[in-house]
């Protein structure tokens, strides 16, 4: 649940500034002879603004605000005194919601602290006298002038004027200009408020009301500029409301003149990244330089020597992390020591007290202070329905440099965190099986998800394929487990240590995820302060043999990608490096709970929604095992490498591993799950257990006889290693006919449960035969091993498996012990022949 706000399919995101100002000129008709005196269509010709002196536009009465922009204003009134020195920077504008309407909610969205807007513009001077704001979009980027290709990326990126101010006045000394921003602030714009028009769409909102919307302030600083503004909008396309108003604020954040030296990516480390197109670094083609997102971290001066010599030093600027003045008081200390435990990782990079939370000061302590300044990072607290938490970052784009980070924390994220810990660890923890958790308990599940989502400002993605470093029978080893934890990253979707068994009597430590090898592996790779190279190229020769050196010494420091969707290691909420047996045995310890649930759920006053939830909660987790162990069927593993090392980037997973997962499944989904029926919860609820098991193992077959794992599994086949042997497509489809048709192969009855299950089996195979057309189930994000499905020989295999079981019921059905298993393999001979027969007809 926990998820960050940056795409994992974004591989390049590139941007050029040009420095190009482009001047608009009217056209006219030519032949102005036929046009009367009286003729008003015509516009009148652009007369440049009257420029007053200074005093006369910024009188002595006006409260001014000064910083990178000096800010006067009067009454309802804006001007901006733009230094000339700030002419052409980089100012990144981040747009939120600072106050929001319940009516304008959206899934997790249209609550405070929204990222509303993301962009970067510059002030330059323009003709006829006015100043000009220019969207910079980072697509394609030179920034050294002395390349050849400069002046050529510059003229193919004309970038977009978002913005024109008169000039007022200038400063007596010329080394300012000033504008009238009234009307700008005032008005529904995309520089400052909703920056794209789908943050709108997503709200319902509708035209700014404009007698009802009005600037609140305008705070400057020195290197930020705080713009906050009550906005009405019409309700648009929502029925429910006639309109909103919200409160909104833009943040003007000036951008270094010199941008951080880059860390260049190395997809072994799990960074964010940012990047552009570059032109320049190869004469031949065109490169992307993709850069690790990252805060700026370095000694202070007077340290830089005793950093060089190895001694711990504090950073010259810290990462600093604000608690929301309205989140409840007795989970604060939760909360920063989350952000706090990322101390001992950055020793490890040669800072110490790099990173550090505080409550937010109140107004008395600092009146100016407020958490929608984008200069300030924040634990946004939300009192929502929603279960989640996330951590997004904004960074400068040209270097990839965090700028500031709003965490956002959603207040209903505590239930989830105790139904996780009940179907988990309830079996070796008692303490986990009480609707409410004691406070103490529940405050430690707080500061560990605090943590991971601090790690993704920090600029760390998931690391899925942490927890598959970890032998199984090591989970369950006490003295082992305590000390080395049940995963190397709490970047990892691996919650809780559930292989563990009550006769292991593993602690807390043991059974809770903690900053690990792999967190200080990758915050020692991205935050060593390394000044002895004059570049990024120079300092990912070193890097990259660092990443190699490290990889080879401990398997520990792996990192699995969360978008390596055909990597079985790499899946969420799974552990160890055999996720079948940890599967058992977590089945095992959900076998212990589900005859006690209603003893403990139960409340007297109270109806069974409660205790439902939690039996939800137990069939949710035996599905999550269910998938585990069907993704290792067709798995092709990713190790990502560089040329200097050996082996196979793409290995199909063993023989051995696919065959065991099947069996797996046979055992505990297609052999009905009567452990289930806890009859006691369903004689309280509508639930239809028959048809909920039948769902279950629907969802599995589904999966199993998908194009993409079919596909997947062919290439196995073709593409295999000398002397290793491949799982193919043909013996999963006979293992899957001896399981599902056990009883009819052995001429027994065949219950309600096993029926269902039959006609899902028969139903799959139907419908990937007559079907020939590539469904939802071919995806890009398997090339290269995606197959076109016609051509391929899944077709052929298919059809023959359904002669293979049409031959099967045909024979026994004539020695049906029982009526409904007589009609039952009836109905199956149908629905095969029928399509066959309207197949030769066609």
């Amino acid at each position: 649940m926990f998820i960050t706000k940056r795409k994992m399919s974004f591989i390049a995101i590139c941007s050029i500034l040009m420095a190009v100002n482009v001047q608009a000129q009217s056209k006219h008709p030519a032949d102005t002879a036929k046009v009367k005196p009286a003729d008003t269509t015509r516009k009148p010709p652009v007369v440049p603004p009257t420029i007053k002196p200074y005093k006369e536009v910024i009188t002595a009465d006006m409260k001014s605000s000064r910083g990178f922009i000096t800010v006067h204003q009067k009454d309802d009134k804006f001007f901006f005194e733009v230094p000339n020195n700030i002419l052409g920077r980089d100012i990144l504008i981040v747009s939120r919601v600072s106050k929001a309407s319940a009516e304008m909610r959206n899934g997790s969205s249209g609550y405070a602290g929204d990222q509303i807007g993301e962009t970067v513009y510059r002030f330059e001077k323009g003709p006829n006298k006015k100043l000009f704001l220019r969207r910079i979009f980072y697509l394609e980027y030179e920034s050294d002038s002395t390349q050849p290709l400069f002046a050529g990326v510059q003229k193919n990126n004309v970038l977009a004027i978002s913005a024109a101010f008169p000039v007022a006045a200038y400063k007596p000394d010329s080394s300012a200009t000033v504008v009238d921003v009234t009307e700008f602030l005032n008005s529904d714009n995309d520089v400052l408020y909703f920056q794209k028009k789908q943050f709108k769409d997503r709200a319902g909102m509708g035209a700014q009301q404009n007698d009802r919307s009005y600037i609140d302030y305008v705070h400057s600083y020195a290197s930020n500029v705080e713009i906050h503004a009550v906005k009405t909008y019409a309700a648009g396309m929502n029925p429910t409301a006639s309109n909103y108003t919200v409160e909104l604020n833009s943040s003007l954040v000036l951008l270094p003149a010199t941008p951080m030296q880059p860390r260049l990516f190395d997809q072994r480390v799990g960074y964010f990244i940012t990047g552009h197109r570059d032109f320049e670094a190869n004469a031949q083609g065109v490169e992307d330089k993709i850069y690790a997102v990252r805060w700026k971290l370095e000694p202070k001066p007077e340290d830089v020597e005793k950093y060089k010599r190895g001694e711990l030093v504090e950073p010259a600027k810290p990462i600093v992390f604000y608690i929301d003045p309205v989140t409840p008081k007795k989970w604060v200390p939760y909360l920063i020591q989350g952000v706090n435990d990322w101390q001992k990782a950055f020793e490890k990079a040669g800072f110490k007290n790099a990173i550090y939370a505080r409550e937010a000061p109140s107004k008395e302590e600092d009146s100016t202070w407020s958490i929608d300044d984008a200069t300030h990072s924040a634990i946004i607290y939300r009192p929502s329905v929603i279960a989640n938490a996330m951590g997004p970052s904004v960074a400068d784009p040209r270097s990839g440099e965090i700028i500031e980070s709003h965490i956002f924390w959603y207040h209903n994220v505590m239930t989830l965190l105790s139904s996780w810990y009940m179907a988990q660890c309830g079996a070796v923890d008692t303490n986990a099986l009480h609707l409410q958790l004691n406070d103490s308990l529940m405050g430690t599940l707080i500061r560990f998800v605090s943590s991971h989502e601090v790690g993704h400002t920090l600029g760390l993605r998931h690391n899925f394929g942490s927890s598959s470093t970890v032998p199984v029978e090591k989970l369950r080893d006490k003295a082992w487990v305590e000390a080395h934890g049940h995963t190397p990253s709490i970047m990892d979707y691996a919650r809780f240590n559930y292989v563990a068994q009550p006769e292991d009597h593993i602690s807390e430590k043991g059974l809770f995820p903690r900053i690990n090898d792999y967190d200080n592996w990758a915050i020692q790779w991205g935050y060593t302060w390394r000044p002895e190279f004059k570049n990024e190229f120079d300092e990912q020769k070193a890097l990259v043999k660092i990443a190699s050196d490290s990889l080879a010494k401990n398997h520990r420091l792996w990192f699995g990608s969360e978008v390596s969707f055909t990597d079985y290691r790499c899946q969420n909420e799974d552990l160890s490096d055999d996720v079948v047996k940890a599967g058992e045995y977590g089945i095992k310890n959900l076998k212990r709970l589900m005859p006690n649930l209603m003893k403990w759920s139960t409340v007297a006053n109270e109806d069974f929604e409660k205790p439902f939830d939690m039996y939800k909660t137990l069939y949710s987790q035996f599905n999550l095992y269910l998938g585990h162990a069907t993704n290792i069927v067709g798995s092709i593993e990713r190790t990502d490498k560089v040329g200097a090392q050996s082996g196979a980037v793409y290995e199909a997973t063993s023989y051995e591993k696919q065959k065991n997962a099947v069996q797996f499944l046979a055992r505990n989904v297609f052999t009905t799950p009567l452990w289930l029926k806890n009859d006691d919860m369903l004689n309280k609820t509508s639930t239809n257990f028959p048809t909920e098991v039948n769902q279950m193992q629907n969802n599995i077959i589904t999966a199993l006889l998908s194009r993409n794992r079919m596909g997947r599994m062919l290439w196995m086949e073709q593409n295999n290693e000398a002397g290793k042997k491949a799982y193919t497509l043909s013996e999963m489809l006979q293992d899957l006919n001896r399981a599902i048709f056990t009883e009819v192969y052995a001429g027994k009855s065949v219950d309600v449960y096993r029926r269902g299950l039959q006609k899902a089996y028969v139903s799959r195979i139907l419908q990937q035969v007559f079907t020939q057309v590539n469904d939802g189930d071919i995806s890009t994000m398997v090339v290269p091993f995606g197959y076109n499905y016609v051509n391929s020989d899944a077709y052929a295999l298919l059809r023959d498996n359904l002669n293979q079981i049409l031959t099967l019921v045909k024979q026994a059905k004539a020695g049906a012990v029982d009526k409904y298993t007589r009609l039952h393999l009836q109905d199956l001979e149908n629905r095969i022949t029928t399509k066959f027969n309207a197949e030769k007809k066609g």
